[in-house]
């Protein structure tokens, strides 16, 4: 009952993400600090973009996919986090990964370390995510049963949900990856998190001003 009255964040991600990578762990610790629920929301950013005019990484301009790279090395020296600017396995298919993300959520299980060392290991590791059995192996890692949770995720329900999560997305204005709606504010990108958590202390605050009456 307790955790279903935490307020919650809405995250929609996309595993593929190389600034949710960046945020990831910072965002769990926010999130933590407050005593706030992640409500995992992963999004194939391919149909995202498509509802939203975006555009994929290798249909960009040279200038753009050249300042993105000066970018990721900019945030990688500020925030001390490793980062292969050309990974192993990008673009991977990161459809199945989200899929155990959307399965252990839906058991209940603690899944934010895993989407993390999904992402990490993608950006850092030169891991293939689309492999299942570096997936189970990851999820082993987190503290997780990764053939268990590869089984749960091998079902229409939650290949459903994964398809719905686009409109969800784009119903909620979301049109990149990271996104984080907190009552009903959105926040875009890893460097919005300072702006989040202002906007978190300001809900407390202002929830604690208005007493019980």
């Amino acid at each position: 009952m307790m955790e279903q009255q935490r307020p919650t964040i809405d995250y929609y991600v996309w595993l593929l993400s190389d600034w949710a990578y960046l945020g990831g762990v910072r965002f769990v610790q926010l999130a933590a600090r407050h005593g706030l629920k992640i409500n995992h929301i992963p999004m194939r950013m391919q149909d995202v973009y498509a509802g939203s005019g975006g555009i994929l990484l290798a249909n960009r301009s040279w200038q753009r996919q050249a300042y993105r790279i000066t970018e990721l090395k900019r945030w990688r020296s500020r925030l001390g986090i490793p980062v292969n600017i050309e990974p192993k396995f990008f673009p991977c298919d990161v459809d199945l990964a989200s899929c155990l993300v959307i399965a252990g959520q839906r058991r209940g299980l603690p899944i934010a370390d895993f989407v993390n060392a999904v992402m990490r290991a993608i950006w850092a590791e030169d891991q293939n995510v689309a492999d299942p059995s570096a997936l189970i192996a990851i999820a082993d890692r987190c503290g997780l049963e990764g053939r268990e949770l590869l089984d749960a995720a091998d079902t229409e329900a939650v290949r459903t949900e994964y398809r719905d999560n686009t409109a969800r997305a784009l119903a909620a204005g979301v049109f990149g990856s990271p996104f984080y709606v907190f009552a009903g504010e959105l926040f875009w990108g890893q460097d919005r998190l300072d702006m989040l958590e202002k906007a978190i202390v300001q809900s407390a605050t202002g929830n604690l001003g208005r007493g019980p009456g």
